[in-house]
């Protein structure tokens, strides 16, 4: 995940004096930082930022948004405005664009109100946030069915932290063998402990929907398919530079492995400091495999998480993908797939490219595109169904969703359908959404750019990329391009990322080629936060790659093996907007005998 401009670096752990600190956060005592909090003692890696109030309590307290939503219950509902809005057991906070900060690589939010409003104990011991609920009891189950889905809403005596990963809710609360056995009739796998519940939402938990409300205190769970039954009980992974086994007696995965395909799992050192590599290797043009980038069905706005993404897909193997926007969910990069730009390339950012049965290609990437009128006078289009705003002409198109809506503040539109301009759109009517099918293509006008044209007039586009890279079917882009040839190319400076993003370390998510092999690659710190891209590049030069690009990282940082999430960037399951996967090649019998693999057809 990441918001451009790329984020400051951070604030140290030791307090502060307030001429240190940065306007929005001036005119307390002091601030702290930390890496890790503790949710009724468990801890998981996760940055905070702490701002002192009266009495040892917060005035301000920075957590992570995939934190709120994966680890403490936290709803988030969003606005077309750009204001989030998050609701908690009847709590619920309004958080304007303007009030959402970057903690180096995370959005995070100040969620000091409504933690203190419900009673929850929070102090900051060194690097460590203590975070601390009573544990509630589960006094009813209730369930109803409507159309089809299923609703269960689970009564408690006091607010509780909600922990969602691979398909299961997990609760602090005490529960009796009666209600246990009440949610199991419901479709809901549980596993009991004295003081936390955990429950199998069943299908992956794609179709779920979590929700809590106050007055009394109640947990709603919506299942759209009430008969997907048990589901597995894979834990969340909270270590920094740990990870779960993949299921090795997957039937898809036995066949993949006598196809070739190698599973890799290493400690590196790397001078004073080791990092834990996991990686999958193919030949792609050996194994039965198609390399697909791996998104939403809906549309480009919007985030998933990586086992939903894969199960979607079929992918037996899916790694994240390429940058987002983690506030408005839309895409920072090039996703192409068929030969067509769901996302378009920005800032001449590394991408990796490629076709079915060859290794990819890697380079630097930018999309190059004109309009030119009845006059023969030309005008650029400076990006192509992007979520990056900037001055200028942006195109899009239905491979970007079934609507646009208006991304910045004064904006104005001219839909095209064959060429031919067909409507004019201004700002208010933008930002109600303006539908988009076959190949219609809109133009959107940002930042005073004139869209000088009339209804009726015809406009010819012109098209070609950077490189031929553009050229190829498939394209995933991130950046920065760390390795080609076998020499190290980092070059934050040239794709338009801060020196702050460049020295920070961090679980990396990384795909390249030795020559011979695609590889899938994550690397996270063993006793630390993670490598820098300089080290990630030496790293991936000594265990012999040619090529390497680097995808996006952090909490986003994940790998899917078989239906096991065997590494979580920073130990949580984080949302994320696409992701790399392997899907089984199939096989269909044409008449008179034979067959066509999926590439043939």
């Amino acid at each position: 995940m990441a918001v451009l401009p790329a984020p400051p670096p951070p604030l140290p752990i030791e307090r502060s004096s307030e001429r240190d600190l940065p306007p929005w956060v001036k005119g307390s005592e002091a601030v702290q930082e930390g890496q890790a909090i503790e949710l009724n003692g468990q801890r998981l890696q996760a940055r905070w930022r702490w701002q002192d109030g009266p009495g040892r309590r917060p005035s301000q307290l920075w957590i992570p948004l995939d934190v709120l939503e994966a680890q403490l219950g936290f709803v988030r509902r969003d606005r077309s405005s750009g204001e989030l809005e998050l609701e908690w057991f009847g709590q619920s906070l309004q958080v304007p664009s303007a009030d959402q900060r970057s903690l180096q690589d995370e959005v995070a939010v100040d969620v000091a109100r409504p933690l203190l409003a419900a009673g929850a104990r929070v102090e900051p011991m060194g690097g460590v946030l203590q975070l601390h609920l009573s544990t509630p009891q589960l006094l009813r189950v209730r369930s109803r069915d409507v159309n089809g889905s299923r609703r269960v809403v689970l009564d408690l005596s006091g607010p509780t932290w909600l922990r969602q990963a691979d398909a299961r809710l997990a609760l602090d609360l005490t529960s009796t063998t009666e209600l246990q056995q009440q949610l199991q009739s419901l479709g809901l796998s549980v596993r009991p402990g004295p003081v936390k519940l955990s429950l199998g939402l069943g299908g992956a938990g794609a179709d779920t929907r979590i929700s809590t409300l106050g007055g009394p205190n109640r947990v709603v769970i919506d299942l759209s398919n009430v008969a997907a039954g048990r589901v597995g009980d894979t834990d969340a992974n909270n270590g920094a530079a740990t990870a779960a086994e993949p299921n090795l007696r997957d039937p898809r995965l036995l066949a993949l492995l006598g196809y070739g395909v190698q599973l890799g799992r290493e400690v590196h050192g790397l001078g004073q400091r080791r990092l834990l590599i996991s990686s999958v290797r193919l030949d792609p043009r050996l194994a039965s495999l198609d390399l697909r980038p791996l998104t939403r069905p809906d549309g480009m706005q919007g985030l998933s998480s990586l086992p939903v993404l894969a199960q979607q897909e079929q992918a037996v193997i899916a790694i994240n993908g390429g940058y987002f926007n983690r506030i408005n969910r839309l895409p920072l990069g090039a996703v192409r797939v068929s030969g067509r730009w769901l996302s378009g390339p920005i800032l001449n950012r590394g991408a990796m490219a490629w076709q079915d049965g060859e290794l990819p290609r890697f380079g630097r990437l930018t999309l190059q595109e004109t309009l030119a009128d009845r006059s023969g006078q030309r005008w650029p289009i400076t990006l192509v169904n992007s979520g990056y705003v900037q001055r200028g002409i942006s195109r899009y198109t239905a491979d970007w969703g079934r609507f646009y809506r208006a991304l910045s503040g004064a904006e104005t539109g001219l839909l095209l359908r064959g060429g031919v301009v067909l409507e004019r759109y201004e700002s208010d009517q933008l930002s109600q959404g303006i539908p988009l099918s076959g190949d219609d293509v809109l133009l959107i006008g940002r930042a005073g750019a004139v869209l000088p044209w009339g209804v009726g007039e015809r406009l010819n586009l012109s098209s070609w990329s950077s490189d031929p890279l553009g050229l190829q079917p498939y394209v995933i882009g991130g950046g920065p391009l760390l390795l080609q040839g076998g020499r190290i190319v980092l070059n934050g400076g040239a794709e338009s990322f801060s020196p702050a993003f460049l020295q920070q370390g961090a679980p990396r998510t990384v795909v390249g080629s030795d020559g011979r092999q695609l590889w899938l690659v994550t690397l996270q710190g063993v006793g630390h936060g993670g490598p820098t891209l300089g080290e990630t590049a030496l790293a991936l030069q000594q265990l012999g790659l040619q090529e390497a690009l680097n995808l996006d990282g952090g909490s986003s940082t994940g790998l899917v093996i078989a239906g096991t999430h065997t590494v979580k960037g920073r130990g949580v399951s984080a949302s994320i907007h696409n992701g790399l996967g392997l899907i089984p090649r199939r096989t269909v019998q044409v008449p008179g005998g034979g067959s066509l693999t999926s590439q043939q057809r």
